[in-house]
């Protein structure tokens, strides 16, 4: 990660005396190419006074920022650093064609194909027509394996505002972020990018109101799903899915920051304090959803006697590859708090905290009382995506921090 940045920022600096082509201020309608289908959402490019540019991934309601862009001769560069992704386009009057680029084991290869043409601001339909069909609600959603017999369940949040389409997707160990798309005649289109995910879903309404279609995601991923209206339907309880093996009470590590110094719950920082542990990814998008949820309110809240600690589980175990991400995650986010490198995200995670019955997603939290016993371990995260679903777990967060304070 650290030599892929240095390279990027090394050949920005270089060429941007050399750039050929200028982008004014401007909006672009932006696809990425799964097969014969589009997976669309806006880009939002500002020119900067240092040659570079500020760029905007727009899906649906969401701004997100992505790193700072910058051109090498005839093509744009927009990267997502954080997430070893970059969009590599020719710019070519009111039109890019290029690629979306993951960086995989320092080498840069081209994963999607990429296109984008300027002043365009819809998704699926420049003009939706008018639509009989309305899915504004709640969906009990099952999700089918190729080749296998049994399903995954989730729930379906939607918000039709004429042919125009918001959503998510809750499941527990996350949620699908911004999904934005339309309703055109019987069929549903929904898409989002956010530099690590790309998800579209295409679907059919029938006239009872069921929905079915197929979720194309990332490079090569597919699933068939099923989505019944059910205003009651509810995801298992974040509090079950991890939990302390029998005859255990508290957590006990000790893991390295970046610099090597190794941070303990026994450290005189944490005693007598009530202490939240967010286990986390560089890779994972809802980490970064529930981190920027999480600086602002340290910030306000530490002084209370409430300590965070980051346990990031990475791709691999050496610091040399993954302390340069933690690193970057800190400061892309002013973590104020440790971020500590706990152990790698596949299926033995749960081995670093072997307190724990397993680690069922990322991110999960830990809550820890002022006697260092675990009171709760919710696992995943609503991000801001979600609506309602937000408030309630700030809600329930300041609630529960509320209740072991006042202990």
């Amino acid at each position: 990660m650290k030599k892929a940045v240095a390279t990027l920022l090394a050949l920005s600096s270089f060429f941007v005396g050399f750039s050929q082509t200028n982008i004014p201020k401007s909006t672009w309608r932006a696809a990425l190419q799964r097969g014969v289908h589009d997976l669309p959402f806006g880009l939002e490019i500002n020119p900067k006074a240092n040659g570079k540019y500020e760029v905007f991934v727009l899906n649906g309601s969401e701004r997100l920022a992505m790193d700072e862009a910058y051109m090498v001769g005839d093509s744009i560069h927009i990267p997502m650093l954080i997430f070893d992704s970059d969009l590599v386009a020719k710019v070519s009057g009111n039109t890019m064609t290029g690629s979306w680029k993951k960086n995989r084991n320092g080498v840069w290869v081209s994963v999607l194909p990429f296109k984008a043409e300027k002043g365009e601001v819809h998704l699926f339909a420049k003009t939706p027509a008018k639509t009989t069909k309305n899915v504004t609600g709640k969906y009990a959603t099952y999700f089918l394996r190729p080749q296998a017999k049994d399903s995954t369940f989730a729930v379906g949040i939607l918000e039709q505002k004429g042919a125009k389409l918001a959503g998510t997707v809750l499941t527990p160990t996350g949620d699908y972020r911004y999904l934005a798309g339309d309703v055109i005649g019987d069929s549903l289109f929904m898409s989002c990018y956010d530099g690590s995910h790309a998800f579209l879903f295409r679907a059919a309404i029938a006239s009872n109101g069921t929905i079915r279609g197929g979720l194309w995601s990332g490079i090569s991923g597919f699933q068939h799903f099923v989505a019944y209206r059910d205003e009651k339907a509810e995801l298992p309880p974040p509090t079950a899915l991890t939990y302390l093996k029998p005859g255990f009470e508290t957590l006990d590590f000790a893991f390295p920051d970046t610099k090597g110094n190794i941070v303990s719950l026994k450290d005189e920082r944490y005693k007598g304090k009530v202490v939240v542990l967010q286990l986390s990814g560089t890779w994972c998008p809802n980490c970064m959803d529930e981190t920027r949820f999480m600086v602002p309110w340290y910030e306000k809240n530490a002084k209370r006697g409430v300590e965070i600690v980051g346990l990031m589980f990475e791709r691999s175990p050496e610091m040399k590859i993954s302390g340069p991400k933690i690193d970057f995650m800190g400061k892309r986010f002013g973590v104020p708090y440790p971020l500590l490198l706990a152990g790698t995200n596949d299926a033995d995670a749960g081995k670093s905290l072997p307190a724990l019955n397993k680690i069922a997603g990322y991110p999960t939290t830990i809550f820890i009382d002022k006697k260092g016993r675990v009171r709760e371990i919710h696992t995943g995260f609503s991000g801001p995506g979600t609506g309602k679903y937000y408030d309630q777990f700030i809600e329930d967060f300041n609630a529960l921090i509320t209740k072991l304070l006042s202990e």
